[in-house]
């Protein structure tokens, strides 16, 4: 069997053993009902001594019989819904298969994947048809014992339906649901039979405070609740990453960012000890090199696909994009490189600890509403301070690069305007939108230098293989007529800012 993966959308019932299973054609839209298939299906449950699979709703488990064998990785996709990750069955007692073993890395990171529960079920399954013949859901009938492994706890049996779409739209679901529940099933108490076997886990999901609870709060409150949420999404798009979603990168490296971003802020009510940002950088960093090229090469070729026909000489377009497609490429390979490395994880363990208990000095206690102007005013200042350093720049070289500080200053100063929209209201979204204008037309200043240096060796590598390099100094100039035109709006924009937030902020 090779490697596949699916959505499962299902529900579980809890049922008597004694309830008879209804007639399954009284469901709307079913016309037909198969002789029941009988299945007996061995599981072996995979996790952590401490369950951190489990925490977080995701099932591991190699499982023989019926039609789909193999080892099985399941993760929480919606309601109802799961995704479903298949390896082949292996030999009896071998290891987690890498694929399954690398998509949950970040979360069991070097703790042992191991045997924790054994279950055997009996099923009778029965497809449901509509009137042409397709299989629109299925339903089991499960007998089931379950075994808890290295506890004296006697095994568990008991019975469960279980009906999973197929082809059929979600009312179909609704409509078996309640044919079943007439009959005398009520929803399951747990979401998997691993679960029942194990019991209660507490769920690690901290509920996020409401916006009044953070506008009434303190500083350190506000604080905790951003790191918390940032560190979730960090989760969040690293599984994406690992499983081959185009935009999960760039949303990484954005958790990435803002978490650095609000520990510079928030540094006068942190510890000094903290130290971590430094490790941030360095996943930024090594996210970087796929979405940058990712970006360039849409840019690019968008860029190339609007000029004149006669002014695309050559193989401009080809190399364009079969290099940064390459260099997307190699891109991704560092980037799961540095998800998979030792630095990786010490990392997430330091985030998990920060966001559980962030080391706050007594000042964090101030309300959010005193200290967050306070602490905004710092960025205010640095991004002041950086516009004056683009002014002061010597030569060409030297102001983009005092433009691209004056950018990072100008996000960092955005993230934590967004940060304390809930203490501050109307005044920190003023702030926000504005710090997000600057940045977005220095953010095209930058993309522009980016553009013209790649264009520039890609032109040279043209020439030396002796293709005609017109069109790369084509597109050269009108990235540079780019930068032009965002400095001439970046003058606007940080005119805007300047007398309406300075005096608001730093006065």
């Amino acid at each position: 069997m090779a490697a596949s993966h699916h959505e499962e959308t299902e529900r579980k019932f809890d049922v008597e053993t004694r309830t008879v299973l209804p007639n399954l054609t009284s469901v709307e839209g079913v016309v037909s009902v198969d002789q029941a298939s009988e299945f007996q299906l061995d599981a072996v449950y995979f996790d952590t001594p401490d369950y951190d699979l489990a925490r977080k709703r995701i099932t591991l488990r190699r499982r023989t019989g019926g039609t789909d064998d193999g080892w099985h990785l399941k993760l929480p996709a919606g309601p109802d819904t799961r995704t479903e990750i298949r390896e082949p069955l292996g030999p009896a007692g071998g290891d987690v298969p890498d694929p399954l073993r690398m998509r949950v890395r970040a979360i069991v990171r070097d703790r042992p994947l191991a045997p924790i529960v054994i279950v055997n079920t009996t099923r009778r399954e029965y497809a449901l048809r509509d009137a042409e013949g397709s299989v629109l859901a299925r339903v089991c009938d499960d007998s089931v014992l379950g075994q808890l492994l290295g506890d004296d706890e006697p095994d568990q049996t008991w019975r469960e339906w279980e009906v999973e779409l197929d082809v059929g739209p979600a009312s179909v679901l609704d409509a078996v649901t309640a044919v079943l529940l007439a009959a005398g099933a009520v929803p399951a108490s747990t979401g998997s039979k691993l679960g029942r076997v194990v019991g209660e886990i507490p769920v690690v999901m901290q509920p996020r405070p409401s916006r009044k609870q953070l506008a009434r709060g303190t500083a350190g409150q506000l604080l905790s609740a951003h790191l918390t949420q940032q560190t979730a999404r960090l989760h969040e798009h690293d599984a994406g990453v690992r499983a081959g979603h185009p935009e999960s990168v760039h949303r990484l490296r954005i958790a990435a960012r803002r978490l650095r971003s609000a520990l510079s802020t928030f540094r006068p009510i942190l510890d000094r000890t903290v130290t971590v940002q430094e490790d941030l950088r360095w996943l930024g960093q090594s996210l970087a090199p796929a979405r940058d090229a990712q970006v360039l090469r849409e840019h690019l070729l968008a860029l190339a696909s609007s000029e004149p026909d006669e002014l695309v000489i050559g193989s401009a377009v080809t190399r364009i994009d079969d290099q940064l497609r390459a260099d997307h490429q190699t891109g991704l390979v560092g980037a799961r490189e540095a998800l998979d490395s030792d630095r990786y994880r010490r990392l997430l363990d330091t985030l998990d600890t920060l966001a559980a208990s962030p080391p706050l000095r007594p000042r964090a206690d101030t309300s959010a509403r005193t200290m967050m102007p306070r602490l905004l005013a710092r960025d205010v200042k640095r991004l002041r301070r950086a516009v004056r350093a683009i002014e002061a720049a010597p030569d060409a070289a030297h102001r983009d690069m005092a433009f691209h500080e004056t950018r990072k200053k100008a996000k960092r100063l955005r993230y934590a305007a967004e940060v304390a929209a809930p203490p501050l209201g109307k005044r920190a979204r003023s702030l926000a939108k504005s710090a997000r204008q600057t940045q977005k037309v220095l953010g095209a200043h930058q993309d522009s230098v980016n553009s013209r240096g790649r264009l520039r060796e890609l032109g040279v590598q043209a020439h030396l293989a002796g293709d005609n390099s017109f069109t790369f100094g084509r597109l050269h100039a009108l990235e540079q007529v780019r930068a032009e035109r965002a400095e001439a709006e970046f003058e606007t924009v940080w005119t805007k800012f300047r007398h309406k937030q300075i005096p608001r902020w730093t006065a």
